[in-house]
């Protein structure tokens, strides 16, 4: 029991009281992953609950990995017969095993981004649809939103309110793009990642002896990070729940994010009504920040109406006080964060990988790495190209997937003619077309090719069929690093990589061997049962962003975008851009909803910070190719001012924060306030125009000079004047209370006066 020695009293509570539902809620820093990885040790060790019956649900497989390795080191190797993983993990797992209940094939492929964006490309092109509207990456999120609200294709079909909305959107076909994606995918033997999700629930719904199962095997469920749920993982975690009734979350509303994801922030802040005899637990206590750091992100995040109510606070030492800094341009920005970095490591003997650069949009690093390279201070930006994204590395892999699932399109698209065999895009369509008219699988087609495609590409065809039964055998032959050494060799891939002796072409063929040496070690991973192919590719697919970037891998200042920082901690932490429409973000203004999600990032960005933290703005920045006059964010004067300091050692050299034309920000009076005493009470919020009842946008497509208008914030204006010689269409309009603003028509919410 001296596991449980370590814990303060609510941490304690969490843990033991292990019957019936549980909401934990956890503020930043306050050891939520202790608390779950013990709540479970508990119920092994100390209650001997079968790990086959506990399920564990997280949202990175490195949360899993970490957890059940702190889990190993209380119960011993027990813990590996957790179900523990990522929701999309675990879920394909049971959809592996029931996959015929719902027509599929158990070695089905999972599908990324890329393969669906490519998959809707083909569909829009076969349609004869404009793709500079139907774009691959606007019509996978309607697809995607619509999935994660379990709506099916069907239902959105059938529903006018969807055909009006993609009508007003100028996008009428997205009803008959979404059935066709689903068809091609179910024809593929393919899910996408939101498939995954959509198709438990399925199952779950229309297999009600498959879900007695999965309910009796689950006696106790434990969610993480629960205030990131969408829709539809929560109505799964539920059901699976029902009958035990022993679910457990962690969560902290004031942390939730990712709307735009689909993440639904009332499944925290509603939990308690689908679960009246809910146990709660508040875990207030933050171990990771200084006093002041905690306080001022507890001023901040009060301000948002939608919350559960809790009182962070941490015994660490009261530490410094907030630095602010207004620098004239993002340039000088820049300049700002390197020589504060480079002071502090050098007075205070940090290392490059206690720095973190924090910003609301990734197109805002271009200044900081200029700056930081010109200082010689190595950095990486988290985000960018993961390996896995890589074209290399995506071709060797789509002829395992091939190999294994001769149903995918999208990995036959890509290997046909990879090295070249003469088989153009014309012949790749016949074969497509053929499949699709005869209603026969696409292997069935290759295999009969000389029926389908007379003369020299029928050749190379049977060529590379014959190539792929052999990849056949060895799959089913070796274990997953032998098969793919195999592949790799014979498909001609490593050959062609070798023979580019450019310096690109050395780095291809070296992560092509990096490929190879990451399945060898899932291979002699003594945990894995499974050492096939399929696993591996299953393991690969089910990667997030998290999983392939470790912040602490190397030396280096970490630059990310305040999404990416979430679960971090930095010793040091800036958060720059802190301007009106940049932070909070112009699109996420329009009603109090978005505001308090854009609030819950701002705190998010506060709470990473352990023991220094930096506010920037600028008054100049470069923004869709021009230079345009900036605004303090309002965020920053909600920050309790006697937790701020305004430093003018960096950045600009003038002392007064000014109040220029637009929406108020931090005025002169503000900054007197600053400096002059810790007592200083926080300005009300800035109050901006209510709009009208019947508000809602127009089409401004043939907005005119002259024309009266409403904007949603800035209130009742007339368009001065016009701006549409560039990519973007802009109106210069004259606001009654807001004077001259700029807008970009594209973002804009304008509603046209009669």
């Amino acid at each position: 029991m001296d596991y449980l020695s370590t814990l303060n009293e609510p941490q304690y509570e969490g843990v033991v009281n292990t019957e019936g539902p549980a909401m934990i809620i956890a503020g930043a820093g306050s050891g939520k992953t202790r608390v779950l990885t013990y709540r479970i040790a508990y119920l092994i060790k100390e209650k001997g609950i079968d790990p086959f019956n506990i399920l564990s649900l997280t949202f990175t497989n490195k949360a899993a990995r970490e957890m059940r390795e702190r889990i190993e080191r209380v119960v011993g190797l027990n813990a590996r017969n957790l179900w523990m993983g990522t929701f999309h993990s675990v879920f394909a797992r049971i959809l592996r095993s029931e996959a015929d209940r719902l027509g599929y094939p158990s070695n089905f492929t999972i599908y990324d981004s890329d393969d669906s964006k490519s998959l809707i490309k083909t569909i829009v092109k076969e349609f004869g649809l404009d793709d500079k509207v139907y774009k691959p990456n606007v019509v996978l999120n309607r697809i995607s939103s619509a999935k994660n609200r379990l709506v099916s294709w069907e239902e959105y079909l059938a529903n006018p309110l969807y055909e009006a909305d993609d009508a007003a959107a100028q996008k009428p076909e997205m009803g008959r793009i979404y059935k066709a994606y689903c068809q091609r995918c179910f024809k593929a033997n393919a899910m996408d990642f939101d498939d995954l999700l959509f198709n438990t629930n399925v199952l779950f719904r229309d297999h009600v002896d498959v879900l007695n199962k999965y309910q009796h095997r689950f006696k106790y469920v434990l969610v993480d990070e629960f205030q990131d749920t969408n829709v539809s993982q929560y109505l799964i975690t539920k059901k699976l729940s029902s009958v035990s009734q022993n679910i457990a979350v962690v969560g902290d509303d004031a942390q939730s994010i990712y709307a735009f994801r689909g993440a639904n922030i009332e499944n925290i802040l509603n939990f308690e009504k689908d679960f009246p005899d809910l146990r709660v637990i508040k875990l207030e206590q933050n171990y990771r920040s200084t006093q002041n750091i905690v306080k001022a992100a507890n001023s901040v995040i009060a301000r948002n109406k939608g919350q559960l109510k809790k009182s962070v606070w941490t015994a660490n030492d009261e530490g410094n006080r907030i630095e602010l800094i207004k620098s004239i341009s993002d340039n000088e920005e820049g300049r700002f964060v390197s020589s504060a970095i480079f002071e502090q490591k050098t007075q205070n003997n940090y290392q490059n990988r206690d720095f973190a650069v924090l910003y609301r949009t990734n197109s805002q690093s271009r200044a900081i790495e200029e700056a930081l390279r010109k200082s010689g201070i190595a950095y990486k930006i988290y985000g960018g190209l993961s390996f896995y994204q890589r074209k290399e590395i995506k071709d060797l892999m789509a002829y395992l997937r091939f190999a294994i699932n001769t149903a995918d399109e999208q990995s036959f698209r890509r290997i046909i003619n990879l090295p070249k065999r003469g088989i153009g895009t014309t012949s790749v369509e016949k074969m497509v077309v053929a499949a699709f008219e005869h209603d026969i699988p696409l292997w069935e087609v290759l295999t009969n090719i000389q029926a389908f495609l007379p003369g020299r590409a029928a050749n190379a065809v049977e060529q590379f069929v014959t190539l792929v039964k052999s990849f056949q055998i060895s799959i089913e032959t070796k274990d997953a690093y032998e098969a793919a050494s195999h592949i790799a060799k014979n498909s001609g891939l490593l050959k062609e990589l070798y023979a580019d002796k450019t310096v690109e072409g050395l780095n291809r063929y070296e992560n092509v061997q990096e490929l190879l040496n990451a399945i060898k070690e899932f291979v002699d991973t003594p945990d894995v049962e499974d050492k096939s192919l399929g696993a591996f590719l299953q393991d690969i697919a089910l990667l997030t962003d998290a999983d392939n970037e470790d912040p602490e891998d190397t030396d280096f200042v970490s630059l990310m975008t305040i999404h990416s920082s979430k679960g971090l901690e930095f010793k040091n932490v800036f958060v720059v851009g802190l301007e009106e429409d940049l932070f909070p973000s112009q699109m996420m203004m329009s009603s109090r909803a978005d505001l308090e999600e854009e609030r819950r990032l701002f705190y998010v960005a506060i709470t990473r910070a352990q023991e220094n933290l930096y506010f920037s703005y600028a008054l100049s920045r470069y923004r869709f190719g021009r230079l345009i006059n900036c605004e303090p964010s309002r965020f920053i004067e909600e920050v309790d001012p006697s937790f701020i300091f305004v430093n003018t050692r960096y950045g600009s050299r003038e002392p007064q924060l000014g109040r220029r034309e637009g929406p108020p920000g931090v005025t002169s009076n503000f900054a007197r306030n600053l400096m002059a005493s810790k007592k200083a009470v926080p300005k009300k919020p800035p109050q901006y125009h209510k709009p009208s009842a019947d508000f809602r946008p127009s089409d401004t497509s043939n907005l005119q000079e002259g024309m009266k208008v409403e904007h949603p914030k800035f209130g009742f204006g007339k368009v001065h004047k016009m701006d549409t010689s560039g990519a973007n269409k802009k109106a210069k309009v004259i606001f009654e209370d807001f004077g001259e603003k700029t807008l970009l028509l594209s973002f804009a919410k304008l509603r046209i006066v009669e």
